[in-house]
C-alpha cells in the first residue's frame, strides 16, 4: 500500500448524516469584505463570521462507538466547535475530531464516509460500506468483514442523501442504549456575513424628499445550506481576531419567534442587533436581502461639495513658501444629507430618481458609518457634471519679527446646470494651530479649529466668486 494512501479506517458501524437541523439560531456579524456579497470565490473563505446554534436528531448505537454529523459548513473553524447531549439521554462525548471539507479532493467522496456504496471497475463491481477514500483509491468494507482496496475504479454510486456537503464532525460516544439522541452543536464559521443596503428613492420637483428603504443583506457562501434558521444580525465593529468568535455557549437554542412585521432590535453589549421574525432560510451560494426597517418617507438635502485640505498641524508654524495649493476646473462632489430616522448600520446607500421618461436611474451609490438614531448622514455620490471649482492663491506674507503670516485666495465656482446650486466650500487653514480670517466676501458659515466652511450661492448657467485672507499667529516658544 503507498504510504501517502489517505483513508479512514471506522472501527465500526456509522449513521447517516443527519438531516438539516429544526432548530437552528445564527448570530451573524456585519461584514466589509465586497466579494463576499459578488460572483467571486476570492477572498470568501476568511470573510464573515457567524456564531451558529443547532439541534440534530442522530441515531446512536448503545456501547463505545464513533459516529459522524454531517452538513457543516466548509468555512467551520474547527477550534470553536462544541458538543454535548445533555443530562438524561445517556450518551457521553469522549474525544472529537473535524473532517474539513478542503483536506481533500474526494469531497463528495469524503462526505458518504460510512454509507453503503458500490463501486464499479472493468471486472466487474463491489457493494459495501464506503471506509475511506483518497485520490489513489477507496476503501470498501463488503458484509463478510473483510476490507477492500479499490484503485482503478470507473464509478462510485451512491445512496439517495448520503452525501451532505462540507465539513463533518466525528464524535467517539459512550451510549448506555441504543435510539434517538438529540445533540446540541455550537460553532462559529466564516463565510457568513451581512451588511445594510439602504434604497432612496428621490421625488421628482423642488425640494429634497426620498422614499427610504432600509433591508439587511445577508450572504452565505459557508458551503452549506441553512433551513429555517433564527436569525440575529449583530451592527457593530467586535473585535473577532484572525478565526472568529470563540464561544463555547451550550445553550439550547432559542425557540422559534412569533411572527413580527419588523426585526426586534436591542442592545448587544457595546452593540446593536436586529432579530429577524420568523424562520429564514439561507441557501448556500445566495445574497438574501430582508427589511430592516419599515420604509418611510424622509426629507432629505442635495448637497454639493468640495473640500481641500485636511485636518493638520504641523509642529512648528510652517512659513515656508512652497508654493500656491492651487487646482483648476476640479469636479465638485454630489452628495446626499438627511437624519438617521432610526439606528443605521454600516452599509451601501444607493440613490435613484426618474428620467424624463419616468424610468428609474442610479444617481449614484456611497457608503453609510454606523450611524446613532437622530444624527446626520451625508452620502457622497458622484463627482457633478455641470459644476466646477478652481483655487488660485492670492497673496501669502511672514512677517518672522511680528510672529505673523498671512495667505489669500480666490475660489471661483461655476454652474452649468439650469438651477441655481449651493455649493458647500471646506476649507482646512493648517500652516498652525493659532489663525483667524482677516477677511471674507462671504461671512462663513461655520468655523472650528481645524474647519472653515463657507455656503456659496451659484446661478443657474452662471458663476460665483468667493475670496478670504487667513491670518496666523505664535509666540517666540512656538518656534
Amino acid at each position: 500500500m503507498p504510504r501517502h494512501l489517505l483513508f479512514v479506517a471506522l472501527t465500526a458501524a456509522l449513521v447517516t448524516p443527519a438531516a438539516f437541523a429544526a432548530n437552528t439560531s445564527l448570530t451573524i456579524y456585519h461584514a466589509d469584505n465586497d466579494s463576499l456579497f459578488s460572483g467571486s470565490t476570492q477572498g470568501t473563505l476568511d470573510a464573515g463570521h457567524a456564531l451558529v446554534h443547532e439541534q440534530r436528531a442522530l441515531e446512536i448505537a448503545a456501547g463505545n462507538h464513533e459516529i459522524r454529523v454531517g452538513n457543516l459548513p466548509a468555512t467551520l473553524d474547527p477550534e470553536a466547535i462544541a458538543v454535548g447531549f445533555g443530562k438524561g439521554q445517556g450518551v457521553s462525548v469522549l474525544g472529537q475530531r473535524v473532517l474539513l471539507a478542503n483536506a481533500s479532493s474526494n469531497g463528495a467522496l469524503d462526505g458518504a464516509i460510512g454509507n453503503q456504496v458500490e463501486v464499479q471497475t472493468r471486472s466487474g463491481g463491489v457493494a459495501g460500506d464506503l471506509v475511506g477514500a483518497s485520490d489513489n483509491g477507496v476503501l470498501i468494507r463488503t458484509a463478510d468483514g473483510k476490507i477492500h482496496l479499490i484503485h482503478d475504479y470507473t464509478s462510485v454510486t451512491l445512496p439517495p442523501d448520503s452525501v451532505s456537503g462540507g465539513s463533518s464532525l466525528l464524535l467517539d460516544v459512550d451510549a448506555k442504549a441504543s435510539g434517538q439522541r438529540h445533540a446540541q452543536l455550537t460553532y462559529t464559521t466564516s463565510g457568513l456575513g451581512w451588511r445594510a443596503a439602504y434604497t432612496a428613492t428621490l421625488a421628482n420637483g423642488n425640494g429634497c424628499s426620498m422614499q427610504f428603504k432600509p433591508e439587511a443583506s445577508i450572504a452565505n457562501r459557508s458551503g452549506r445550506d441553512y433551513r429555517g434558521a433564527d436569525i440575529k444580525l449583530v451592527a457593530g465593529q467586535p473585535n473577532l481576531g484572525n478565526r472568529g468568535v470563540r464561544m463555547y455557549s451550550m445553550a439550547k437554542a432559542p425557540a422559534p419567534m412569533a411572527a413580527a412585521a419588523m426585526p426586534a432590535q436591542a442592545t448587544l453589549g457595546d452593540y446593536r442587533s436586529f432579530t429577524l421574525p420568523g424562520a429564514v432560510n439561507l441557501p448556500n451560494g445566495t445574497v438574501t436581502l430582508t427589511p430592516l426597517y419599515a420604509t418611510r418617507q424622509l426629507s432629505c438635502q442635495r448637497e454639493y461639495v468640495i473640500e481641500d485640505g485636511g485636518a493638520y498641524y504641523p509642529p512648528h508654524p510652517n512659513t515656508n513658501d512652497y508654493g500656491a495649493q492651487d487646482y483648476k476646473d476640479r469636479a465638485i462632489a454630489s452628495t446626499l444629507a438627511f437624519t438617521a430616522p432610526e439606528n443605521l448600520p454600516a452599509g451601501t446607500l444607493r440613490a435613484w430618481i426618474s428620467d424624463r421618461g419616468g424610468a428609474p436611474a442610479l444617481l449614484g451609490e456611497g457608503a453609510v458609518a454606523d450611524t446613532p438614531k437622530g444624527q446626520r448622514v451625508s452620502v457622497e455620490l458622484g463627482q457633478s457634471f455641470d459644476r466646477r471649482a478652481s483655487r488660485e492663491r492670492t497673496a501669502f506674507h511672514v512677517d518672522a519679527k511680528a510672529h505673523t503670516m498671512s495667505e489669500s485666495y480666490k475660489i471661483t465656482l461655476t454652474n452649468g446646470g439650469d438651477a441655481a446650486r449651493t455649493v458647500t466650500l471646506r476649507e482646512h487653514p493648517n500652516r498652525w494651530r493659532e489663525w483667524s480670517v482677516a477677511n471674507s466676501s462671504l461671512k462663513p458659515a461655520k468655523q472650528t479649529p481645524q474647519l472653515l466652511e463657507f455656503k456659496v450661492p451659484v446661478p443657474a448657467n452662471g458663476g460665483a466668486t468667493l475670496t478670504y485672507t487667513v491670518k496666523y499667529t505664535w509666540t517666540t516658544q512656538d518656534l
